[in-house]
């Protein structure tokens, strides 16, 4: 929906346009589809979205559809952003490991559902601006590291959730490794063009997997993952 639109309406006396516009989103592109969690609900209407994309795409911002946000990434659509933290079931004791910050906003999304958030993006231009607006709105509970994503969190340590922003045609092994006995990994696997939304679960045998849907996603540059 467009800027355009909402700037300029007024709720209870007052210009509110982007409340309006989130709770379009809400409404109709995430109740009105299959996002049920209402802890994702909420978190999703609170979150100012419109600060996580470039000044000329803001009036853009609650559309349910992808936006650039510079350097050949994009930011994910909102159904798809709730679907993922949905189906990662994140709980307050979570430590969360998140391949891909790209804008920052799905960070944002889950730092209010985690006791904690490691984040791992390539591209330092990025990683700034999240950090930036992050900051910015007082999110305290995320660290940040800038590098090879495929690699795993460059510390020795377990997470209970892993959820991966772009596309693997396979899992990198690191991940997997830093994934706790029974914790979730999400990732969209598949080709360059084409992937599917596969959630994992770890066992003491390996990992069970469930489809989700087909998604598109930026490709997830690498040592485990595609070639730049």
């Amino acid at each position: 929906m467009q800027d355009s639109q909402h700037k300029g309406q007024r709720i209870n006396g007052r210009l509110d346009g982007w409340a309006l516009a989130r709770e379009h989103m809400l409404w109709f592109d995430l109740r009105g589809r299959d996002i049920t969690d209402p802890k994702v609900l909420q978190v999703m209407a609170q979150i100012p979205r419109q600060r996580f994309v470039p000044a000329e795409y803001e009036g853009q911002a609650y559309d349910d559809g992808p936006l650039p946000i510079g350097m050949d990434q994009t930011i994910s659509q909102p159904y798809i952003v709730a679907l993922m933290t949905q189906a990662l079931a994140v709980t307050p004791d979570c430590e969360v490991l998140e391949i891909g910050t790209g804008s920052g906003y799905q960070t944002a999304v889950l730092a209010r559902l985690a006791r904690k958030v490691y984040t791992m993006e390539r591209l330092e231009t990025l990683s700034r601006f999240a950090q930036r607006v992050l900051g910015q709105l007082g999110v305290d509970n995320v660290e940040f590291h800038i590098g090879d994503g495929t690699l795993g969190w460059p510390a020795a340590r377990t997470f209970d959730r892993v959820m991966v922003t772009a596309a693997v045609q396979e899992i990198p092994r690191p991940l997997l490794d830093q994934l706790k006995l029974d914790g979730l990994l999400i990732a969209p696997v598949g080709s360059a063009t084409v992937q599917t939304l596969v959630l994992y679960r770890k066992t003491p045998t390996g990992a069970v997997q469930s489809d989700l849907c087909a998604v598109r996603f930026v490709r997830l540059i690498g040592e485990h993952g595609f070639e730049e």
